[in-house]
């Protein structure tokens, strides 16, 4: 039988990033599978309702595909489909006449908590009960710390 590779084995950001890789592929097949059996909503557009939900302001669709794990495309595929479901709206920008915003509507809102709670309880017992207010706050700022890294190497590409 082969001799498991143990974390002594590997260096600690070997290690870590390979942590990282395996918690969010597996956390999140765990709630693409229950979103969309329960609700008929995969985890990309769980996604993109999560990042409307947290806005009390229509968001552009160009801030969607920066702030999602998702291409522009796959924002604006994700976008026609829950528009399609009557889940969001797009409206005209009011400060840019060439982009569009997007918003929940009553029905999006309401769809959004229900798969929300799903979420939360598949969670629950493989995320959140496991963790406690130190781990989640770390996360946290690891999160952060790589996000602010990808937006500051991509302001510097762009003129």
């Amino acid at each position: 039988m082969p001799k498991k590779l143990t974390q002594a084995e590997m260096p600690d950001a070997d290690y870590a990033f390979y942590g990282l890789v395996w918690a969010g592929t597996v956390l999140t097949e765990r709630v693409d599978r229950a979103l969309t059996k329960e609700h008929g909503l995969p985890v990309s557009w769980f996604e993109v309702m999560l990042w409307l939900a947290s806005s009390p302001d229509p968001v552009p669709a160009s801030v969607l595909g920066n702030s999602t794990m998702l291409s522009r495309s796959q924002v604006s595929r994700v976008v026609d489909a829950l528009q399609a479901r009557g889940l969001v709206t797009r409206t005209p920008s009011a400060r840019d006449a060439r982009s569009v915003e997007v918003s929940l509507t009553g029905a999006g809102r309401l769809a959004f908590e229900q798969a929300d709670a799903t979420r939360r309880e598949v969670l629950a017992p493989v995320f959140t009960d496991l963790l406690d207010a130190g781990d989640i706050a770390a996360l946290g700022t690891v999160w952060r710390k790589l996000k602010a890294e990808k937006e500051r190497l991509s302001d510097h590409r762009t003129p």
